[in-house]
């Protein structure tokens, strides 16, 4: 699978959430606000979006920060397994538009339209 950003295999670990039932709107939102941050500022960004207690352009998109902080620690145990230092690691996230679906209604009446979104997040040195 190709990423959006490549990194050293050995310096860096990934995690891909596909079909995510986020908007994709908001998941590139909260990644260019996360992207390019320390993990432990990263991290608790987030936390503090589903805490309410910051927010993002005056929204706190808390369905999209609790989808996209349970990648990042994905991530940070794949940097661990990998033996990295997750003190000095840098987020790199991107989100991307996945599959639209309808979700199906009764005779002669069309569904609601449901986005999907997919999000890769890289850590590097």
């Amino acid at each position: 699978m190709k990423y959006a950003f490549n990194a050293n295999e050995k310096s860096s670990s990934r995690a891909y959430g596909s079909a995510l039932r986020i908007s994709k709107k908001n998941s590139i939102i909260v990644c260019r606000a996360i992207n390019r941050m320390n993990l432990g500022r990263g991290k608790r960004l987030l936390q503090d979006l589903i805490k309410q207690k910051r927010d993002i352009k005056g929204k706190y998109y808390t369905k999209t920060a609790r989808e996209i902080l349970e990648l990042l620690e994905s991530a940070e145990r794949n940097a661990e397994f990998k033996g990295l230092d997750t003190s000095n690691l840098v987020i790199h996230a991107s989100a991307h538009k996945g599959f639209t679906f309808r979700r199906p209604r009764s005779l002669k009446r069309s569904g609601e339209r449901r986005k999907i979104a997919n999000i890769q997040i890289v850590l590097s040195h």
